[in-house]
């Protein structure tokens, strides 16, 4: 029996007085209503969240980036700053002339629509006479996904019979990703939530403790998503629906595994204590320094991505730290006070009764179970067992090389059937494929026509226009010998806008905006003009596409290492050892590194995906690292209190014995709602999705289970160092 338990503590020796029996009845109420009340406000905001966010790309790109100061002067040379679709028409024959007046009279229709702005383009024809182009400016406060749907309804009604219709260009895929994220209120929630309660019913055979947990997961993720609005809402904080499908899946994910530990300890503490509130106090004072370290681990882990260039990574780490405060607090308060509500009946039908005896006769390790067998197998090989898990991680991890994570183009973003990707095919076999989506050009008035000149030797760029309010299409062409007019024959050439000194180009690419060509001719672009010794800025959608890829392989090279060294910082102090900490955290690595590995070899061969964003290693990594840390210290924390009692060896063993199935099914939980994110059709959840399921199976059945436990058996006491637990022999249980 274990020293810091006294099994034969009776009820009446902790009853208390009448005030002691009323706080036991008051203190947990308020506990739940004041839950429920948080709950209940917070509710509706599930449906209004589309209301303070943005997948707007260039909204998260660093301030200093050269697309988004190219982005925040666009307005001054155009009308208006509204989101461009491009409209491509196609047809299998050359049209009639009725035919060709029906289309224009189709596109002429669109500016009555609500949401279009003004400065609809007239129909432009390809060379082949088979293909029609039209640009539609969609005003940028209106519901973008409505609006396309609408434009492609009204040319679908009214073009002419055998004319096949596309929307796409900046538009059309945004539309495309609010349509794949419309699934994250709904779907995304109600697939976590039944595969964690399908879990928890399957490992307690319990109806009322799954509910429990549930609800103690569902009221932190409510009230962390009220916290969270109302914060986007001030402009506080960005919010897309990545980081909102991410925000879902960890809170629920942690909040399950720290209600799982809590739940862990009652049990334990009801089989000793026939008083419940005596239980729910032992099972406080057991699981709140683990959670509460737990918990602050991933909160620091994520708070490190604020040293991100991009905002789409420096955003989340406030939003997901909020929701894992919330996910610690419900785990600690709600859960505690549910649990005492309903007593030992929680767990019903398999009750756990007060048999204090029988906890002594076992002496801290159960008597049957996989875990203890699990131990005992490790006493007697545990050298044999962390040298062939280590061989077989380390396997693993030699596929990371061959993970591409250089960025995709935009089309492939979504996984589902798209409009948008199937007209940039269209728009790329009859136009040049950057049509309605240029390379944008800031420059000083005085060097214009040294600047086109760069663009017009610039190979993959097709032609050169210069912003021109005075031009009836907005532009005018410009030449080797100067600018002309866009439009009728012998039409003045009209005069560029001019503002604060600047002018701005636009370069039509010969490539689909989002390909690698593209991306590879706005680079050379801003090498040429660097050459010159041009303070040109270069943007649009292909700048934005480059200047996010850079910032987010900056990012990744920069936090990955500082989140590495603050969680073994926060390890030290919490074990007050230097061994085990940098043991737990090499392990960590090595686990992340195998499930990197091993994905890219699924991603390659099995599922066939284009590719990665760079984003997805340093996502990946924070997710497994931190929340892999989870299991490290839910078993160290428990091996070191047993070693402090029954010597490092036993403590592993005892340690592993109890945790092994909290750990276990804490894995499980957390891995099958990072999976529920693949049921949103967009490439990088899906990545996300694999990775992080991946990798949190692997921590719990090969790392924590076999390869941690054998280490420290191996390693002994030395774990310890230099705390006095290294030296010390074990107190007498």
């Amino acid at each position: 029996m274990k020293g810091h338990r006294r099994p034969s503590e009776t009820p009446s020796s902790s009853a208390g007085g009448p005030r002691s029996r009323w706080v036991r009845v008051v203190l947990p109420a308020l506990i739940i209503v004041a839950w429920l009340v948080g709950a209940a406000i917070g509710g509706p905001y599930f449906g209004r969240v589309d209301e303070v966010s943005s997948n707007d790309q260039t909204a998260y790109l660093p301030a200093s980036a050269d697309a988004t100061l190219v982005q925040k002067r666009l307005a001054d040379f155009r009308d208006s700053d509204a989101i461009p679709a491009i409209i491509v028409l196609v047809r299998d024959d050359r049209p009639t002339e009725d035919q060709v007046a029906a289309l224009r009279s189709s596109i002429a229709g669109l500016s009555d629509l609500t949401g279009v702005a003004p400065g609809l383009s007239p129909l432009i024809p390809a060379e082949d006479g088979r293909a029609f182009e039209a640009i539609v400016p969609i005003d940028a406060d209106a519901d973008v996904g409505e609006v396309v749907g609408s434009i492609g309804e009204h040319l679908h009604a009214t073009a002419p019979p055998g004319t096949a219709v596309y929307v796409t260009g900046p538009a059309g895929f945004t539309a495309d990703l609010i349509d794949a994220f419309s699934g994250i209120d709904g779907i995304l929630l109600g697939v976590a939530l039944l595969a964690v309660f399908i879990i928890l019913v399957l490992v307690y055979r319990s109806l009322l403790l799954p509910i429990a947990v549930l609800s103690t997961s569902l009221f932190a993720l409510t009230v962390a998503l009220l916290v969270v609005w109302w914060l986007a809402k001030a402009g506080v904080i960005l919010l897309s629906g990545q980081t909102q499908g991410i925000l879902f899946i960890l809170v629920i994910g942690a909040a399950t595994d720290y209600s799982l530990l809590y739940v862990s300890r009652y049990r334990e503490a009801l089989r000793v204590q026939q008083d419940k509130w005596v239980a729910s106090k032992a099972a406080l004072r057991g699981s709140f320094e683990p959670i509460l370290a737990s918990g602050g681990t991933v909160i620091v882990g994520l708070l490190c991505l604020l040293l991100s260039d991009l905002k789409s990574n420096s955003t989340l780490g406030p939003v997901a730290s909020i929701g894992i405060v919330f996910a610690m607090l419900s785990a600690l308060t709600l859960l505690p006070a549910i649990l005492f509500a309903f007593g030992r009946a929680a767990f019903w039908p398999k009750r756990p009764r007060f048999e204090p005896q029988a906890v002594a006769d076992e002496d801290g390790i159960p008597a049957r179970g996989i875990w203890p067998r699990v131990g005992r197998l490790i006493r007697r090989h545990p050298r044999a067992i962390w040298a062939c898990t280590s061989l077989v991680l380390i396997a693993g991890a030699l596929g990371v090389t061959q993970l591409h994570a250089e960025g995709v183009p935009q089309s492939d973003l979504v996984l589902t059937a798209s409009e948008a990707r199937a007209g940039q095919d269209a728009l790329g076999k009859h136009f040049p494929g950057g049509s309605g989506s240029p390379v944008y050009v800031l420059t000083t008035a005085s060097t214009l026509q040294q600047t086109a000149g760069t663009l017009l030797d610039t190979p993959g760029i097709d032609d050169v226009t210069v912003a021109s309010k005075d031009s009836v299409s907005g532009s005018a062409a410009v030449t080797r010998n100067g600018i002309v007019p866009i439009g009728p024959p012998g039409a003045a050439a009209p005069a560029p806008t001019v503002v604060g000194g600047q002018v701005l180009l636009q370069g039509t690419l010969a490539d689909a905006a989002d390909s690698d060509a593209a991306e590879h001719t706005v680079r050379d672009l801003r090498a040429r003009l660097a050459d010159t010794g041009s303070d040109a800025l270069v943007g649009g959608v292909t700048a934005t596409a480059v200047d996010t890829n850079d910032a987010s392989i900056h990012d990744r090279t920069l936090i990955i290492p500082i989140v590495l060294v603050v969680i073994l910082l926060i390890l030290m102090i919490l074990l007050r050892a230097v061994v085990a900490p940098v043991l737990l955290v090499l392990t960590t690595v090595l686990s992340f590194a195998t499930a990197l590995g091993v994905s890219a070899f699924v991603f390659d061969y099995v599922l066939h995906l284009p590719g990665a964003d760079p984003a997805v290693p340093l996502y990946g990594f924070v997710f497994l690292v931190a929340l892999g840390i989870d299991y490290n210290i839910f078993l160290a924390t428990r091996i070191r209190e047993e070693a402090r009692v029954h010597g490092t060896r036993d403590g592993v063993i005892r340690g592993l014995a109890v945790t092994g199935g909290v750990i276990t099914s804490a894995g499980l939980v957390l891995a099958a709602t990072f999976a529920a994110l693949a049921v949103i059709p967009i490439l990088f959840l899906l990545q996300i999705a694999f990775i992080v399921a991946f990798g949190v199976l692997l921590d719990t059945f090969l790392v924590r289970a076999l390869l941690v436990p054998a280490l420290f058996y191996d390693i002994g006491r030395t774990i310890w160092w230099p705390s006095k637990l290294s030296t010390e022999p074990p107190r007498a249980p």
